[in-house]
């Protein structure tokens, strides 16, 4: 077997910090947009338009250098970093991109400072990683893409089925298409077919904020990693404990509530689970699904019903002003199969992702260890 050798990291790859937007900089997307602009592993194409002059061509891996210290991704297409990224590029004749970004996704990347923590190329540099020959990187790397693939393919399928649930929301809640040859009366959301009535949002759903209790920081220090701890747009922790049990949709309380189209910011989330107490917390009632509150919600637009000069709320009070056409229950009855279903199998992809990235975690590191062999034929 060919010797793997070590390298600092410096020595077998060109690392960059960004920098700030460059002056030619235009907020909005543009019409000429060339490449799209990354931060903190985000992708925040539209935020600016750059030319071809500041690009960085691709492959190329990026870790984000301030806030979430340490987050790795690769790069498939040319991109412009800012900031807040440090970006580095394979020597290809010693390694791949591609087996650069797993090796730094098996590096514990932790940065310093007294307000904030970040990571500079200096710090980065000084990483010893130990690198197989071509070779043996390119089987370690089908064996880990194998399962990011599936990932991947899973995560398209389920943006499609939130495509296709809030269409079929939309065409039978909002645009009332099938029943276009019924009767319609006055209401004041407008013409409604006859027989439904206008609610409000509690009308069709029940929210449980009463049995949320934050946790602190240093509370979450030392517990078990079991369950997810929720905040208004992410789960942000793993506890030993949960508070609940079951399907339910979050909607952000304070601080991030509204994104920039109005919408609110949603989570669907099952199973065991901790929330704090900045996101509300639904399920359906009343012949509605938790799937359907779900999509009623992620649709409509919210921004009229925030409040906070400081820090944006969205108040019980403001959420029953959400108003919507309830239908008679045999309509109910026929719709939210169809819902449900779709996002039955959202749960069984999403599990299924869990799982695999789970497995890639464990074979990660004894991977690029060289514990555990790869065929070398």
């Amino acid at each position: 077997m060919e010797e793997w050798k070590e390298y600092r990291l410096d020595a077998i790859c060109r690392l960059s910090a960004g920098g700030d937007a460059p002056h030619n900089a235009v907020k909005k997307p543009t019409a000429d947009m060339t490449v799209p602009i990354y931060s903190n592993g985000e992708n925040e194409k539209g935020l600016y338009g750059y030319t071809d002059s500041h690009k960085i061509e691709a492959p190329a891996v990026t870790i984000s250098a301030r806030g979430n210290i340490g987050y790795v991704c690769y790069r498939k297409e040319n991109f412009v970093p800012i900031v807040r990224l440090i970006t580095a590029k394979a020597n290809e004749q010693i390694l791949s991109n591609e087996f650069l970004y797993y090796c730094l996704c098996n590096t514990h990347i932790w940065g310093d400072g007294s307000v904030q923590k970040q990571l500079t190329v200096p710090m980065i540099s000084e990483y010893v990683v130990r690198i197989p020959p071509l070779n043996i990187q390119s089987k370690i790397v089908r064996v880990l893409k194998s399962l990011d693939d599936k990932i991947e393919v899973n995560r398209r399928i389920n943006d499609n089925l939130e495509q296709q649930a809030q269409a079929l929301f939309k065409s039978w809640f909002v645009d009332f298409e099938p029943f276009r040859d019924q009767p319609f009366v006055e209401s004041e959301l407008g013409m409604i077919p006859e027989g439904w009535r206008v609610g409000t949002l509690f009308d069709v759903a029940e929210i449980f904020d009463k049995q949320r209790k934050p946790l602190s920081g240093k509370e979450r220090e030392g517990m078990k990693r079991l369950y997810p701890y929720y905040g208004a747009t992410s789960c942000m922790d793993y506890v030993d404990n949960y508070l609940f049990d079951g399907i339910y949709t979050l909607i952000g309380e304070d601080g991030s509530v509204a994104k920039e189209d109005g919408s609110p910011y949603m989570q669907y989330v099952w199973g065991k689970f901790w929330v704090n107490n900045h996101a509300h917390i639904l399920q359906g009632k009343n012949g509605f699904s938790t799937e359907m509150i779900y999509v009623l919600l992620s649709t409509t637009n919210i921004q009229h019903l925030v409040t906070g000069a400081v820090q944006a709320k969205l108040s019980q009070a403001n959420m029953q002003k959400i108003v919507l056409a309830i239908p008679p229950m045999n309509v109910l009855n026929q719709v939210r199969p169809v819902i449900d279903n779709m996002y039955e199998t959202r749960r069984e992809r999403e599990n299924e992702s869990h799982r695999l990235a789970q497995l890639r975690d464990t074979l990660l590191p004894r991977l690029m260890s060289g514990e555990l062999k790869v065929d070398e034929k």
